[in-house]
């Protein structure tokens, strides 16, 4: 248990309890919370909220900004806006008014919290003005759209038999109140979801529906914590699995909305802060979530030695290898030679040598002698391997070639083909294009590690690499919404958690090495279709690319999810961006065409859908992303 993790908790103020900001301040600070969030509207010195028709040009609308210093407005204020204001009105006189009333709201909020947070409510789809509003405008902080997690009218008909059994398909979830809402507002990266637990627990599909949203704080009413037999205030499981869940996904910070008089807001904190504590676990992997990285091309670009070093510190990948190693050796040696014969591995792709290390160890602990050929490119990290040689690896069998592993004549050939090519969506880094040539160098019954590789992919929404991969599309200006299509049509790496992963992965492209059964030249262009089907209702703003490889035998790695190998930190899933999001229906077939090119001098991925709607074949020709050969 990490007792000094930290959970930010704010309180959210009842109506009646706000009148004096600094005791309010105070009584939640007493309470370990950071924030309190209160309206931006005419409060009277006797503590009852009134919103009055907008004054005169210079009348005050709410008390002035002198009750709070400028870094407790900034720092210790969520300031919430728009409560029950009809801005979707159909009475237009109403409309303009609403409209008018939270301009004003706004403005003066953004006066008090500069680019702190805002905070306003949803409750309908119909919201397309509200978004207009509320969601378009520009703001330097974030907009914090308060959505329940099921609609009360749920827990309305809930008593009555007749009501309830009709009410899931009658009843709109508040999920699409927040897709009509982000979709109005052009998904702007600025609107966040403030997404309010409720007394009822949504399907499981429908909490993980979630998962990919924007969701920057979690509201916790205290209307669904239970008693204990202490009488303190605790939650249900399923309250508390969901607190974790959303926690660990999005590192989120919570609202308390409860009154500060009924004597237990200090004991709702600690017990939030007790469960997350209780519940978490460290993640090493903390800092890379959701960030989006360029995919290595390392046949044309030298890695440097930091990138190294982050592929060496992987605590199980060279563990697989080298038994990977092991076990061949002492299928391919008879015991009684294991003293004499000596078995020739090749490393294709040394680097700074930890194949080499693997090699030389699986041969220590087999007892069977080894020669092994470092071949490697990088002139950078020649300089590492020789220094190796010369001081560590001094009295055993290793030569050091310094040629590109495709173009090199060997003295002899190979035994056991050693590489660790792959990328993080199996071929992207050019393996089959690099084996292909190097298997050349291999005997007749030589075997290559890895020795099959299979990459797949499934649907998805990720709104957060989404944006990012937006922010790099846009102009230096937000409201020039100047697209070009460079970066909507490249893949990224990314370790994905803020994700909906809509269907099941399904296999793509495989390859085998050594391939002995293709024409020469080996064609490793591919085209396959593959389908899924969506679940609920649902955005795809993407596909999570994963692969699994076969390194000898059972020996496998995988970043499948359903097979991911324990430990395993060597590659994050590929983000692959569409162009525009795609709104989906419960059980609409999802239609994908993927391509692997290959010419002459570089490969590079196509993709486009047939269904539900036909898109363009995203990165024709290789224009997005190249990969050079």
């Amino acid at each position: 248990m990490a007792m000094d993790q930290k959970v930010n908790i704010s309180v959210s103020l009842y109506l009646d309890t706000a009148g004096n900001l600094s005791k309010e301040i105070d009584s939640a600070s007493k309470a370990n919370c950071s924030s309190v969030t209160v309206p931006i509207v005419h409060w009277n010195y006797n503590r009852e909220f009134v919103r009055e028709p907008l004054r005169s040009k210079h009348g005050p609308f709410t008390r002035s900004d002198l009750l709070l210093s400028s870094t407790q407005w900034l720092n210790r204020v969520i300031c919430r806006i728009g409560d029950n204001l009809d801005l979707d009105s159909p009475v237009d006189h109403i409309q303009r008014q609403a409209e008018r009333t939270i301009r004003q709201e706004m403005s003066f909020a953004e006066h008090l919290v500069q680019n702190g947070y805002l905070y306003t409510k949803l409750s309908s789809t119909n919201c397309a003005n509200f978004a207009r509003t509320v969601g378009c405008t520009m703001f330097k902080g974030t907009l914090l759209v308060e959505v329940p997690i099921t609609n009360p009218k749920l827990t309305q008909h809930g008593w009555r038999r007749d009501v309830a059994e009709d009410a899931d398909a009658t009843v709109e979830s508040p999920w699409c109140w927040w897709n009509t809402f982000r979709c109005h507002a052009d998904y702007n990266p600025t609107v966040k979801v403030a997404l309010e637990l409720t007394a009822d627990v949504p399907k499981q599909e429908e909490i993980f529906r979630w998962l990919g949203e924007p969701v920057d704080a979690i509201v916790l009413p205290a209307n669904i914590f239970l008693t204990n037999a202490k009488n303190y205030p605790v939650l249900s499981k399923a309250h508390q699995s969901m607190l974790n869940l959303f926690y660990r996904t999005f590192s989120c910070h919570f609202i308390l909305k409860a009154n500060p008089s009924d004597g237990h807001l200090g004991h709702y904190v600690d017990y939030i802060k007790y469960t997350i504590q209780h519940n978490y676990v460290k993640n090493p992997l903390h800092g890379y979530e959701d960030l989006l990285q360029i995919p290595l091309q390392p046949l044309y670009d030298n890695l440097d030695s930091f990138t190294y070093e982050v592929f060496e510190k992987d605590p199980v990948k060279y563990i697989y290898y080298q038994n990977a190693i092991e076990q061949a050796l002492l299928d391919r040696v008879p015991e009684a030679d294991r003293a004499t014969a000596t078995t020739i591995i090749m490393v294709v792709g040394g680097g700074r040598g930890p194949l080499v290390r693997a090699a030389l160890n699986a041969s220590q602990t087999t007892n069977c002698k080894v020669k092994v050929y470092v071949i490697e490119k990088n002139p950078n990290a020649i300089v590492t391997l020789t220094a190796h040689i010369n001081e560590l690896w001094r009295d055993r069998n290793v030569e050091l070639i310094s040629t590109d592993m495709r173009e090199f004549n060997p003295p002899e050939k190979a035994d056991i083909l050693v590489s660790e090519l792959l990328g993080s969506f199996g071929d992207n880094e050019l393996s089959p294009e690099c084996l292909d040539g190097a298997q050349k160098h291999l005997k007749d019954s030589g075997i290559s590690i890895p020795c099959k590789s299979t990459s797949y992919i499934n649907p998805c929404f990720g709104s957060k690499v989404y944006n990012q991969v937006r922010l790099l599309e846009r102009s230096p200006h937000w409201k020039d919404r100047v697209i070009s299509s460079r970066h909507m049509e490249q893949a990224y790496v990314a370790y994905q958690k803020n994700a909906y992963h809509i269907d099941n992965p399904q296999p793509l492209f495989e390859f085998v090495h050594p391939n002995r059964e293709s024409d020469d030249p080996i064609d490793n262009n591919r085209y396959k279709t593959v389908r899924f089907r969506a679940a609920l209702d649902c955005v795809m703003n993407g596909f999570t690319g994963y692969f699994d490889t076969v390194l000898y035998k059972d020996i496998t790695l995988s970043i499948h999810p359903f097979t991911h190998t324990k430990g395993l930190a060597s590659w994050f899933s590929m983000f692959i961006p569409l162009t525009d999001p795609v709104q989906l229906r419960k059980g609409d077939e999802i239609t994908v065409h993927f391509w692997r090119c290959v010419a002459s001098h570089k490969v590079w991925y196509e993709w486009s859908l047939s269904a539900p709607v036909v898109t363009h074949v995203h990165n024709i020709d290789g224009r997005g992303q190249p990969i050079w050969q």
